[in-house]
């Protein structure tokens, strides 16, 4: 017998990701016949230090021994790794190691073997292995170690992010205002590669002009009084805070090649539009996080100024002239060719020049007094979504969460946008700071979407998805997991409806844009959206809902992840999925142990999922807060099964599956329990029972 099992107090205690130097316990169960129980460990961030560090036998069995050891982590933020190391004879080695395999045989009776983390070990268990973890930032990770995050020990985020409801806007595709002029809007800015939409639902371009080619500058009016004015709507979801897609002069409609840091773009109403949208918001209870976009700007910027649109000397000018620019130095240019200046661009795109984020004029424009952070938190925006943060600078991100603070007075966040596991990420040579509480505050939910959408679809068992999120829950401080930015679409993903009825992409722009669901296949995608969005309000984090997700708006990939939102224009399938949605939103505001309470997973096998919400025998949350109002416990259960039952007796606390149905199937998504509770939930679908 071998094992140690991270997710379980038996084996290693506290749970997940700690404060920098606080103590753990871990315990190795061995078989009696091995020996030499060893701790192997490394930690550190952009260097890493190697350890080994024996452990003390405490406890005999008469099948196996059990070691433990206590150590202090470090007092600096990073990442700590760990695996053990065992002896055992020549005799038992050959039953653990695959033919063929070398391993490390220091005499002639025994040898080492290793005891690693097994991604699909149940509760964080391991497996042996007949060599050590691989945890360099060049190497290829494999066998793995178990991992301690070792965070800033007063790191805090936010109490509004924690939990809260994020209502995701693309500006220019959700709403016009009542006062609409086209002939107003085409006035504003009349460049030659811009096209006007007339028609609200017309489909979005992918062609461009024929002289510019595709730009994506094509413009339909969606404005900030727009969202003004869906507000009442937008709060009937449930919403805490609205995540704005860039909403800064720009060229394009998507606006992530800024070209004024300082002013909102004229086509979306200007900076008066965002303060009566700010005022609005506050005056309903609703924060507004911007999307920022630092790692490059636009060639068409006053900073760039490429084609000499705006006043004074850009970078550009002052390359090829040799002018003065105080932009100059934001900028690297290859070469000295000043008939065709190369310079380093985002991905290769020359209408997306880097930044060079190390720049200290380019960090006073952005950090210091009257800069830009300083300018939006001033204007009222509670903080920022990074684009690309694995690109910037770990450097520039602290200076970005210092300032966001600092301006703030301690209540504005930064939330990054990090596709893969937050807490270990590795880009640019070395494993980055993005966890430890010193940058973000959290991260979007891209993991979060992968792991419900393979559950919905089948690609994960129920056991398979609990392990995935687990691994997560136990990486990442409580204080980034609780605000994770836990979305199902967004703009740069397909929208979730096409991946829940599998439809295939084919690629090209030509063929997306005729791909339209059916009847039945939007049956199917309403149900699993259900599934989804009750997970989403269920589960640890902050739910976010992409514009348009709660009436079953469709596309793939960018732009038809985009479309306008089509207002008056439901069917009874997005019709009914709306009712729902409004249905279920009011659980986080009438229930905060939804936001914060505790989490723990009661069933998970095959294609069905239990797990509960709850507040201590003090009503405190996992924060430590009395919380004085709503349910002290809340339990979801989700059947993605397409023809079983799913029974739940809360007296014995077991969970089944079921042919038929042996109770009366709940017909209500909302049901308030008792102690004798027994429910039988229909295929295909979810269920909060709330215990007052």
């Amino acid at each position: 017998m071998f094992k140690h099992a991270s997710r379980s107090e038996h084996y290693r205690t506290p749970f997940g990701a700690l404060p920098a130097g606080s103590d753990v316990k871990l315990v190795f169960d061995i078989s009696k016949d091995s020996t030499d129980a060893v701790l192997c460990y490394s930690y550190g961030l952009y260097e890493f230090s190697y350890h080994e560090e024996p452990m003390r036998l405490i406890k005999e069995s008469k099948n196996y021994d059990r070691y433990e050891v206590d150590l202090q982590m470090p007092f600096e933020p990073g990442i700590f790794f760990y695996w053990f190391r065992v002896k055992v004879s020549d005799l038992r080695l050959k039953r653990f190691v695959p033919v063929g395999t070398a391993y490390n045989k220091p005499d002639s009776d025994h040898s080492y073997i290793y005891y690693v983390f097994d991604e699909s070990g149940k509760d964080g268990e391991g497996k042996l292995y007949p060599e050590p973890p691989r945890v360099g930032v060049t190497e290829d990770k494999y066998p793995y170690a178990w991992q301690i995050t070792v965070y800033e020990k007063d790191f805090r985020t936010p109490d509004f992010l924690k939990g809260a409801m994020i209502y995701q806007i693309f500006p220019d595709r959700f709403s016009r205002s009542s006062g609409f002029d086209f002939r107003k809007m085409t006035d504003l800015c009349p460049r030659e590669e811009r096209i006007y939409h007339e028609d609200w639902y017309e489909d979005v371009d992918i062609y461009g002009k024929p002289e510019t080619g595709y730009l994506a500058c094509d413009f339909y009016g969606g404005s900030l009084d727009g969202i003004t004015e869906k507000l009442d709507f937008i709060r009937s979801l449930g919403i805490d805070v609205i995540y704005l897609n860039p909403i800064f002069e720009a060229r394009s409609s998507h606006r992530y090649d800024t070209a004024d840091y300082l002013n909102v773009d004229p086509v979306l109403g200007g900076n008066e539009a965002f303060e009566r949208l700010q005022e609005a918001c506050e005056k309903k209870g609703i924060k507004i996080i911007l999307d920022g976009v630092f790692s490059h700007t636009g060639a068409d910027s006053r900073y760039f100024n490429k084609f000499d649109r705006y006043e004074g000397t850009g970078a550009y000018r002052s390359f090829v002239t040799g002018e003065e620019s105080r932009y100059r130095s934001w900028y690297k240019f290859i070469g000295n060719d000043k008939e065709d200046p190369k310079y380093e661009c985002w991905w290769g795109f020359p209408d997306l020049p880097n930044v060079d984020e190390n720049d200290l004029s380019y960090r006073r424009f952005v950090f210091g007094e009257g800069g830009v952070v300083d300018t939006w938190i001033r204007r009222g925006a509670a903080g920022f979504r990074l684009d690309v943060s694995d690109e910037l600078p770990d450097s520039f991100i602290r200076q970005m969460r210092e300032a966001v603070r600092k301006y703030s007075k301690e209540q504005g966040c930064v939330i990054g946008e990090v596709w893969e596991d937050a807490s270990n990420k590795c880009s640019y040579g070395s494993y980055r700071d993005f966890m430890l509480g010193r940058t973000h505050d959290s991260v979007m939910g891209y993991t979060f979407r992968t792991g419900l959408l393979n559950f919905l679809t089948g690609i994960f068992s129920a056991e398979a998805f609990n392990s995935y999120m687990e691994g997560f829950r136990e990486r990442y401080p409580s204080e980034s997991y609780y605000s994770m930015m836990n979305l199902i679409s967004s703009h740069d993903v397909p929208r979730a409806v096409m991946i829940l009825t599998r439809k295939e992409d084919p690629g090209d722009r030509e063929f997306q844009k005729d791909i339209v669901l059916n009847r039945e296949e939007r049956s199917l995608g309403a149900k699993l959206m259900k599934l989804a969005y009750s997970f989403q309000i269920g589960y640890i984090g902050s739910p976010s809902l992409y514009y348009g997700d709660e009436i079953l708006m469709e596309g793939f990939r960018d732009p038809f992840n985009r479309r306008t939102y089509p207002w008056g224009r439901t069917d009874e399938i997005s019709s009914d999925l709306l009712c729902f949605i409004k249905k279920v939103a009011g659980l986080r505001k009438d229930h905060p142990v939804l936001r914060t309470g505790y989490y723990k997973t009661l069933y998970a096998a095959d294609k069905a999922m239990v797990f509960e919400r709850y507040l201590d025998k003090e009503r405190k949350d996992a924060f430590g807060k009395t919380v004085g109002e709503g349910a002290q416990r809340i339990v979801l259960l989700i059947n993605n099964d397409d023809s079983r039952f799913l029974m739940f007796d809360n007296k014995t606390r077991s969970v089944g599956n079921s042919d038929q149905a042996e109770e009366k199937p709940v017909s209500s998504v909302i049901l308030k329990g008792t102690d004798d509770t027994m429910v039988c939930v229909p295929p295909r679908s979810s269920l909060f029972l709330i215990f007052e």
